[in-house]
C-alpha cells in the first residue's frame, strides 16, 4: 500500500482540510495518514466555531509516533495545507524532509493556504511570509489559488500571459510543478473558470463551467490538491492529472448544488472522484 501523509486542519463537521483531502486520497487507492494541525467544530467560514489549534510540539510528537511505526519508508508523498502558525510550518517542512530522507522517491506537495480573492488573507500573521520564504521553495508541487499565486510572485494576474509568467516565476523558486487551482482572467469567457498546471515540459489549462454556488463551498482547494496529487502519483502526467482533478471537482460542485448544501458533497459524489461522468480535456498553452 502506498502511503500519503496529509498534514492539514481537521473539522468535526464539514469538508475542509484533511476532511476534504483524506477521503479522495483513499478512494483513489492511497493509504492516507492524517495529521491534524487543528481540530475545529466546523470551518471558519461559518463565522463561529469551537476547538483549538494544536501546538508545534503536539504535531512533532504525532509525527514521531508515525515514524516509530515504520511508516515513512512506504510514503510516496507528503501533502500539507492549513498550518495554523509559522512555528508549526517549520515542523511541517521538517517532516517533509524527514519523509524524503526515508523514502527518496517521495514528493512534497504544498497547498499554500493563505487566502482567496474577495476574502484576502485569513491566516495568522507570519504564515504568508513563511510560505513564501520556506514552504514553497521546499516543495516539489505547489497548488496555490490565484490570490496566493499573486502574493507569492508579487504579480497581478489579469490575463493568460500574466498567469503563465507568474507560474513560471513561482516554479523558478524551487517547485517542479505549479498547479493554479482557480484562474479567472479578463481574456476568458465570464461563465468559465480554469485550472492551470505549469511544468518545465509544458503548461496546460482546463476550463469548466462556473456554477452558481452561493455561498461557494469551502474546501474545494483542499480536495483539488489531493485529487491532483493522487492522479499525478499514478501517472506522472501533469495534463492527465489536471483533467481528472478538474473533472472530479466539477462533478462534486454539481452534486453540491443539487443538494443545496454549503458543504462539499464528497460522499454523495464519491464515485465521481474515481471516474468522473464528464471529463474536461486539458489544453496545452505552452
Amino acid at each position: 500500500m502506498k502511503t500519503v501523509i496529509s498534514i492539514q486542519s481537521h473539522v468535526a463537521y464539514g469538508y475542509v482540510g484533511n476532511r476534504a483531502a483524506v477521503f479522495p486520497l483513499q478512494r483513489l487507492g492511497y493509504d492516507a495518514v492524517a495529521v491534524n494541525t487543528v481540530q475545529f467544530s466546523n470551518h471558519t467560514g461559518y463565522g463561529a466555531w469551537t476547538g483549538q489549534v494544536f501546538t508545534p510540539e503536539h504535531i512533532a510528537d504525532v509525527l514521531d509516533g508515525i515514524d516509530a511505526r515504520g511508516v515513512l519508508p512506504s510514503c510516496v508523498a507528503v501533502l500539507s495545507g492549513y498550518m495554523g502558525d509559522a512555528a508549526l510550518g517549520q515542523v511541517v517542512v521538517g517532516a517533509a524532509a524527514r519523509v524524503k530522507s526515508a523514502s527518496p522517491q517521495a514528493v512534497y506537495c504544498c497547498d499554500p493556504v493563505m487566502g482567496d480573492v474577495g476574502r484576502g488573507f485569513f491566516v495568522r500573521p507570519g504564515i504568508p511570509e513563511f510560505m513564501k520564504a520556506h514552504a514553497v521553495p521546499a516543495a516539489d508541487i505547489v497548488t496555490p489559488n490565484q490570490f496566493e499565486l499573486e502574493y507569492l510572485t508579487d504579480r497581478t494576474i489579469a490575463s493568460m500571459a500574466d498567469a503563465l509568467d507568474a507560474a513560471a516565476a513561482l516554479r523558478a523558486t524551487g517547485p517542479k510543478l505549479v498547479l493554479v487551482t482557480s484562474l479567472i482572467r479578463a481574456d476568458a469567457p465570464a461563465d468559465r473558470i480554469e485550472m492551470l498546471v505549469d511544468t518545465a515540459e509544458g503548461t496546460w489549462v482546463v476550463s469548466t463551467p462556473r456554477l452558481p454556488l452561493d455561498p461557494p463551498p469551502n474546501g474545494a482547494g483542499d480536495a483539488v490538491a489531493a485529487l491532483f496529487l493522487a492522479h499525478w502519483l499514478k501517472t506522472a502526467d501533469a495534463a492527465q492529472a489536471l483533467a481528472q482533478a478538474a473533472s472530479a471537482i466539477y462533478a462534486v460542485f454539481q452534486e453540491t448544488r443539487r443538494l443545496g448544501t454549503r458543504e462539499l458533497a464528497l460522499i454523495p459524489a464519491q464515485d465521481e472522484l474515481v471516474r468522473p461522468s464528464e471529463v474536461f480535456a486539458a489544453e496545452r498553452v505552452r
